[in-house]
């Protein structure tokens, strides 16, 4: 399958500068992006398909890195079936799990939770749900978890963690459990702020993070009950490589402190935008947008930042091809515009107006998922996707 992405306006290659990807075309095969160049040297007749942006943005998918699955494209939490494809109507391409806790019956001893997580993970390695590549199998910490556990389930594939709904007596019994895991070559997350589901009462504070130090600060804005400001700020300044996961579903006034705060300390790689959900919030198929819109508009994010903050800065933290328009990395992609009726001129701008940008063309491993959003306004340029029957 070879796809062509032509006349593109502005671009962004998913680093945190938000550099351009230094051409108006882009060229997908197999899967991976193949090249980046001019429009003036793509023939039609040599590819599948070509989108025409007519100078709209192109951006890598959005990753979720706080995205609650169960099995199959299903939510027992909203009941609610077929969920996925809506959320990359709202721009995410690719997922990661923040572990199967919601899966009826969850089992909470040793045997059980790794059976659940490498399940989990071989369910999703080829499964793509409208579209979508979801990073399942996150082995919920427990106690008895030990070295040889994590160990095990690292040769089995299962390469993540989440730390906050074990049945640990306190928070601090997390500590040599997570360290176990990431010793191992596991990268956990940790539930952060006050509990989220009714038998979890628990509350893990900066005290409990950074004596943890896992690889992300779980929805460190509150999921969604926020942890105060003196706390923020000990967990920026003092967690040192700690991502900063900020999520739609948390406490808006805690992420804003939060992001200022990486941005003062000039750590913004360490933040992350994600949704949380599905979850008690519901389903938030347009999570990260709006989250991105927000933290552009009245929050101290410029739009090419928060447009980082969902695509390279997740890429880097959990170790992914995707996340970069680059030569090689997976061709999973959007075409964004200011929604019709904005004021703003393009998609980065109407972010930083405070408007959801429209959602024009979705590609995920190299093939158009959709010619435009059903979830977002329509784009105010007119984006073409114009395949082989058509020529």
């Amino acid at each position: 399958m070879s796809l062509a992405i032509i006349n593109l306006g502005d671009s962004h290659l998913g680093d945190l500068k938000g550099s351009q990807i230094g051409g108006d075309a882009v060229v997908c095969a197999d899967g991976l992006i193949s090249s980046i160049g001019s429009s003036s040297e793509i023939r039609a007749a040599d590819h599948d398909a070509v989108v025409d942006a007519a100078g709209a943005t192109l951006t890598p998918g959005f990753i979720d890195s706080h995205f609650h699955n169960s099995f199959g494209d299903y939510t027992p939490r909203q009941l609610a079936v077929g969920y996925f494809e809506s959320y990359l109507h709202g721009g995410m391409t690719r997922a990661i799990s923040a572990s199967e806790i919601h899966v009826p019956g969850r089992p909470r001893d040793v045997l059980g939770v790794k059976a659940l997580a490498i399940t989990a993970e071989r369910c999703f390695r080829d499964y793509r749900p409208g579209g979508v590549t979801l990073h399942a199998g996150s082995v919920i910490l427990e106690p008895g978890l030990t070295a040889a556990d994590f160990a095990e389930l690292r040769q089995a594939g299962v390469w993540l963690a989440k730390a906050g709904f074990g049945s640990f007596a306190v928070p601090m019994d997390y500590v040599p459990v997570v360290q176990a895991a990431r010793a191992a070559g596991l990268v956990v997350m940790c539930h952060t702020g006050g509990g989220s589901l009714p038998d979890t009462k628990a509350k893990i504070g900066a005290d409990e993070i950074l004596a943890m130090h896992p690889n992300v600060a779980g929805h460190v804005n509150g999921g969604p009950t926020a942890l105060s400001a003196t706390e923020n700020a000990r967990i920026v300044s003092e967690g040192g490589d700690i991502a900063l996961q900020v999520v739609r579903a948390g406490n808006f006034r805690s992420a804003m402190d939060i992001t200022r705060r990486a941005l003062e300390g000039n750590c913004l790689e360490r933040l992350l935008i994600a949704s949380d959900s599905p979850s008690g919030s519901g389903l938030l198929s347009l999570g990260i947008l709006s989250l991105m819109a927000e933290l552009a508009s009245v929050g101290p994010l410029s739009g090419r930042q928060a447009i980082a903050a969902a695509t390279g800065s997740v890429a880097a933290v959990y170790g992914l091809a995707a996340g970069r328009i680059e030569i090689g990395r997976p061709a999973d992609l959007l075409v964004l515009d200011a929604p019709h009726g904005s004021s703003a001129k393009d998609a980065i701008g109407a972010l930083e107006h405070g408007d959801v940008a429209a959602v024009a063309v979705a590609i995920t491993e190299g093939v158009v998922r959709f010619a435009r959003s059903r979830n977002t306004p329509p784009p105010t340029r007119r984006v073409r996707v114009i395949d082989s029957s058509d020529r």
